[in-house]
Parts: structure tokens; C-alpha cells; sequence
């Protein structure tokens, strides 16, 4: 395996203080599961406890310093995560995670045509939200349930149809699938595609463009779920071919409680709002209320400030890191790095007898979610073992059921990779597996 590219782990490794801990007995903690949440360097850690300490107070209220040094600092995180994802500050309403986010786009619909079934007013341009029944509304089967269920919920609540492209055996989506590929699924009652950016089960990299070049064709309006994605590769949300993307700030060194909607600035401004109540208004009376302009209308309440300003921290610590050769940077330096590991990775579990990597076995187009099945053991059994070993991972069916049931598993073992992983851990993964075959006595 060639080293070049990674990062400097042992570096990177000093600024989270989680790592430097040990567990059962004494093992070094070999954190894989990182897809399901990452760690904090002390850098977020200090910019949250700084907030609290040095300005904390309700932002874009009251007119006293503390509270504009608040608002300053929460604006400036906006602006600084709306740069990271090739946006304007304005494009971007906060949310408590990107399942909320999701939901915020999906409520959408419900609303709207809801409003238009009673003959309330909504904002102009709202009726590409309004559903008729009949309408489809397209997934693809390796969504996690946060970009599935509430689409559910909007077929529930307005007729409209659910329908979903297929995933091939290797992992891929199958657009030439002739019942559920591209031009069997996407049609002129099309209305919503929602899709993932990267499988956090498979690892697999979607072909966003193809997929919302179809769906701009019959004027479909495009959400991307993109918490696996923004974390671990460049993305640039101009060039997607999107309406909107969703992203959570813990799976991406910042803390729990913030998400990101990004959406494009002309269909925010004609939605209606998601939560109401104090802060996303313009001018309230007894009989009715108008609403201030995207994002402060989607962000009712007082909001998560000092998560806001630790994700921004995240931010810029991602974007500071460099290779160990000193030729990347920034996510390109993150990407080319969880590219040499998983490739890594793929070839020591595929060399395993006996186990069977979910998905892609190749690192082409794929990011560094590994999910596996190991023959004669049950996943939660598997989970055990690598615990003991210091080895933490995920088990079960990731939020991604249907997914499971494509492939025939109840569960899987999943192993997710990020900057503060190196080639020592893959084989500790590998060793571990090797040894809970032979403690349940299948080799």
C-alpha cells in the first residue's frame, strides 16, 4: 500500500482528546464509526466553551453588546460554512441536525398543498410545492430512513406516489434498470427527487448529476442528502444540479444539535414556513402574521448559537489540514486520505475468508463507509468482539432497512473511516474479525 496522500494521523490525533483514552482493559480505542457520529477536536471544543464564556446571549435580539457579539459570531459561522459548500450565507438556514433539515423541504409540500386545499394564502412561487394526487415523488433504495420516511409521510398526507430507483448487486444504482432505473422511475409526474450523495451503508457515490439532469427535464425539484458526503469530500453545491442539500455539523468534527439546509435562495424565498413562533417573523397581528425572509423564516426560536459557531470552528480546522507530503490541502487532502485507507481496507477484508464486503469491493467511486457480513456470526455478535478489542464500530441496519432487505442480510458490520484514522487501524479491524471467527470457533 502507498502512504501517499494521507494525513499525519498522529498529528491530527493530538487535538482530539477522546482519542487519547483506552478501553476494555486497557486496549487502544481504534474509533471507526464515524458515520454515525465524529469526534470533537479541541479546537470546536474551544470555540463553544468561548462563546459561552465570552459573549453568549439570544442573537439578533436585544441591543446590548453581548448580544450583537453573539449575532456576529453566529452570522460569521454561517458565512463561514456557506464558503465551505460554494454558497452565500443567505442560502443557508440552520437547523438542529439534516434529518430536521430534510423534513423542513418535505414539510414543504404537505404545507403548501394543504394552504392551497383551503384557499390560504401562501408566498408567490409556492405553488411548486403543491401536490396533486397521482404525483410521484422519487428515492432510491439505499436512502437512509431520514430521506425516506418523511417523503412517506407527504405521499400519506397528499396522494402523491412513492417510487424508487434500484440498487444493482455490487452496490450501485441501477439506471438502466428497465421497472426502476432512470427513465422508468423519473417522468412527467415527477415532482420530488430525493437521493443520497453517498451510501452511508455502501460508501457509494451517487451520480448526482445524471440523476438531477433527468430530473430538471420534467422540472422535478432535486434534495440531496448529503451528511456522508460534505464531511469527506469537496462539495460544491452550485454544481450539483440540486434545489437543496442537507448536512449534519456532528459527522463533521462539530457538535450535536446543528444541521445545515442549503436551497436555492428564489425557492426558499416562496415557501412556507416550517416552525413559526418569535424570531422568523416580519410583522405579527392579532388576525395574522407575514414572515421575514429566508433563512431567519426557517429559524424560529431562539437557535443553537454556540453549535453554530462549533461547526464554523469544524470547518476551518477541515479546511487547514494537509498531507503528510505537504501537496494537498483541505478536503482534497481529506478525500485522497479516506481513498488510500479504504482501498486499504477493501483489500485486507476481502482477503479474509469468510467475509463479505455490502457493496462496492472496489474503491471507485466510493467513499470510506465498509459495512460486512462475516459468515457464521451474527453482526451484533461480530460488534462484540471488536469491541473487546478496542475496535469500535456500528452493527445492525444503519437506518437503512430496505437497504438490508435488497441485499438479504439482517444486519451488517460497519466500519466508516475519517482524518484521524491511519493504515494501523484498518489492521486492527482485520485482526479483530480474524479473531472473532476463531472465539466462535468458524475457521
Amino acid at each position: 500500500m502507498t502512504l501517499d496522500g494521507l494525513l499525519d494521523v498522529a498529528k491530527i490525533g493530538e487535538d482530539f482528546p477522546i482519542l487519547n483514552r483506552t478501553v476494555r482493559g486497557g486496549n487502544r480505542l481504534v474509533y471507526l464509526d464515524s458515520g454515525a457520529t465524529s469526534q470533537k477536536p479541541y479546537q470546536v471544543l474551544d470555540a463553544e466553551r468561548d462563546f459561552y464564556t465570552r459573549c453568549n446571549a439570544a442573537v439578533h435580539r436585544g441591543a446590548h453588546l453581548l448580544a450583537e457579539e453573539a449575532t456576529d459570531a453566529y452570522e460569521n459561522a454561517r458565512r463561514f460554512i456557506a464558503d465551505f459548500v460554494g454558497a452565500v450565507p443567505r442560502e443557508l438556514v440552520f437547523t438542529k441536525n439534516a434529518t430536521e433539515a430534510i423534513n423542513l423541504v418535505a414539510y414543504t409540500f404537505s404545507n403548501a398543498t394543504a394552504k392551497s386545499a383551503h384557499g390560504s394564502s401562501l408566498p408567490s412561487g409556492a405553488e411548486t410545492f403543491i401536490l396533486q394526487p397521482g404525483d410521484e415523488i422519487v428515492v432510491t433504495q439505499m436512502e437512509h430512513h431520514a430521506n425516506l420516511v418523511p417523503w412517506q409521510e407527504v405521499c400519506d398526507k397528499t396522494g402523491a406516489v412513492l417510487r424508487w430507483l434500484s440498487v444493482t448487486d455490487d452496490g450501485r444504482l441501477d439506471l438502466a434498470d428497465p421497472e426502476n432505473g432512470l427513465n422508468a422511475v423519473i417522468g412527467s409526474r415527477t415532482r420530488v427527487v430525493a437521493l443520497t450523495h453517498q451510501s452511508n451503508v455502501l460508501g457509494t457515490v451517487t451520480p448526482v448529476q445524471e440523476i438531477a439532469a433527468a430530473a430538471r427535464a420534467v422540472g422535478a425539484i432535486v434534495l440531496l442528502d448529503a451528511c456522508q458526503s460534505v464531511p469527506h469530500m469537496p462539495v460544491d453545491v452550485g454544481t450539483l444540479g440540486v434545489d437543496f442539500v442537507a448536512f449534519s455539523g456532528h459527522k463533521m468534527l462539530g457538535p450535536s444539535g446543528i444541521g445545515v439546509l442549503w436551497g436555492r435562495y428564489e425557492l426558499l424565498e416562496s415557501m412556507p414556513p416550517f416552525l413559526s413562533g418569535g424570531s422568523m417573523i416580519e410583522t405579527v397581528h392579532l388576525e395574522s402574521s407575514t414572515f421575514a425572509a429566508p433563512p431567519q423564516r426557517f429559524e424560529a426560536g431562539v437557535p443553537m448559537a454556540a453549535q453554530a459557531v462549533g461547526l464554523g470552528a469544524a470547518v476551518k480546522y477541515l479546511n487547514a489540514l494537509e498531507s503528510a507530503d505537504g501537496r494537498l490541502s483541505g478536503m482534497t487532502a481529506v478525500a485522497a486520505h479516506e481513498h488510500v485507507l479504504t482501498t486499504y481496507a477493501l483489500d485486507r477484508l476481502n482477503a479474509i475468508d469468510g467475509v463479505r464486503v455490502i457493496g462496492p469491493t472496489d474503491a471507485h467511486a466510493r467513499g470510506s463507509a465498509v459495512s460486512f457480513v462475516v459468515d457464521g456470526i451474527h453482526a451484533h455478535d461480530v460488534g462484540q468482539v471488536l469491541d473487546e478489542a478496542g475496535v469500535e464500530v456500528r452493527v445492525g441496519h444503519h437506518c437503512a432497512w430496505p437497504l438490508h432487505r435488497r441485499f438479504g442480510v439482517a444486519a451488517t458490520t460497519r466500519a466508516t473511516f475519517y482524518i484521524y484514522n491511519g493504515p494501523q487501524d484498518v489492521d486492527a479491524l482485520a485482526d479483530a474479525i480474524v479473531d472473532a471467527q476463531k472465539f466462535f470457533k468458524v475457521i
